[in-house]
């Protein structure tokens, strides 16, 4: 199943919210998740026709998230994992599709692996970068730091 489909099922049961600002999986391997969030009458504020805050908080938590989902999947282990807390920096109005990334793929395999070693809770920051490809290019628009927690079940 691709990706994206697999997202937008799972939110249309867990995450309705999710499920309606219609996230497309652009790449996700071990090491990056790429995803975009298109900008249309539900994700626009119309006042400031940029992007909701609470929109891109969603693409972030997708984007910073969906590496532990694939792997966690893919090796069939039990964990759950959370994220503890979500700082945000936001730049400049998000005022087209928005593309966030995720660079942080080796960080989640070591939490990972030290969660499944030891037992115990483990925490680590994962970074995402939102950017504005057809307005602003590479230029950021928002940069956010997501603690995530995992822990193994049983």
């Amino acid at each position: 199943m691709k990706p994206t489909t697999m997202v937008r099922l799972w939110s249309l049961q867990n995450v309705f919210l999710l499920w309606l600002i219609r996230p497309k999986i652009v790449e996700l391997t071990d090491d990056r998740c790429i995803v975009r969030v298109p900008l249309n009458w539900i994700t626009r504020r119309r006042d400031i026709h940029a992007m909701y805050l609470g929109t891109l908080c969603m693409g972030a938590d997708v984007a910073a998230g969906l590496i532990s989902f694939k792997i966690v999947n893919e090796r069939k282990v039990r964990v759950v994992f959370i994220f503890k807390d979500l700082k945000a920096e936001f730049l400049k109005r998000a005022e087209g599709d928005v593309v966030f990334t995720n660079n942080d793929g080796h960080v989640v395999q070591d939490l990972l692996r030290r969660a499944l070693e030891t037992g115990e809770r483990q925490e680590a920051t994962v970074h995402v970068t939102a950017t504005v490809p057809s307005k602003l290019g590479e230029e950021p628009v928002a940069k956010f730091e997501l603690t995530l927690s995992v822990k193994k079940k049983g």
